[in-house]
């Protein structure tokens, strides 16, 4: 079956009208955005999830799938106490993945109850409890953000082969230093890190996206492009036309939201 939704998802946690309260409203482009992404995940009818997280557990110089039959997640580190929900994983795919990827590119399996707040949020965004796919959680690793586009590459074989509808949502935050009041400090060149990145998405440059030096994404404090790059090898090669819904950073953070025509 086909790939049949893509997108990349901002997670910053004051996208939650309970984190966020009343500074939610300057964000009101992202949110609009993201009901429009929810509606395209609900039409889509997927079966599966891969959800592509910075924030899961790093296992440096591996990438790291979360092989669960439940997960569970809250937003308490954010002094959340309510916000909580359960999702089913998708153990056979992960099982699938596994054995045929192994040998192939450096992967460990872990099983992790609880999700990170990089999977959460988008998945409170633009699902619904009831109707939710079954989860493949995937995580980031310390290798290049070329690694994560080959590794992307051997995911797409795996999902033109399966018998199920599957969806990707990248789940990314641009710079965190764009302003003086930005949570990670100031960097000039942030702002043009992100301009860069939109410009590359949008006219589906992916060379050029290989090609940021590691020192900028440290000194910007990007949070995602790594999953971005994972989810350009999942759509190499396939029909794909970027959409960007919205972009903005009230709070000194990049909040991209895009989808991709399949």
């Amino acid at each position: 079956m086909p790939l049949v939704f893509a997108s990349i998802t901002p997670h910053s946690p004051l996208l939650i009208p309970t984190i966020g309260r009343e500074n939610v409203t300057q964000l009101a482009k992202t949110l609009s955005s993201l009901q429009t992404l929810k509606e395209d995940l609900y039409v889509a009818r997927a079966d599966s999830l891969i959800i592509i997280s910075p924030h899961g557990a790093n296992k440096n110089n591996s990438f790291t799938i979360n092989l669960s039959p439940e997960y569970s997640a809250n937003l308490e580190q954010f002094g959340d106490h309510s916000t909580r929900a359960t999702y089913t994983g998708d153990i056979g795919l992960i099982h699938q993945i596994r054995e045929n990827l192994e040998d192939k590119v450096p992967m460990q399996l872990i099983t992790e109850n609880q999700l990170d707040y990089g999977c959460f949020i988008p998945l409170l965004t633009l699902t619904n409890p009831a109707n939710t796919p079954k989860l493949i959680p995937i995580y980031d690793c310390e290798r290049d953000v070329k690694s994560h586009f080959e590794f992307g590459q051997f995911l797409q074989r795996e999902i033109a082969f399966s018998n199920k509808r599957i969806a990707v949502i990248a789940s990314a935050d641009l710079s965190h230093k764009l302003n003086k009041n930005s949570p990670a400090g100031y960097s000039p060149n942030a702002e043009k890190f992100d301009t860069k990145l939109l410009e590359y998405l949008n006219k589906n440059q992916v060379a050029d996206i290989m090609q940021f030096k590691p020192e900028l994404l440290e000194e910007v404090a990007e949070c995602g492009l790594r999953s971005i790059a994972t989810l350009l090898g999942i759509l190499s090669g396939t029909k794909s036309e970027p959409d960007k819904l919205s972009y903005e950073s009230p709070f000194g953070v990049g909040c991209l939201t895009l989808r991709y025509h399949l």
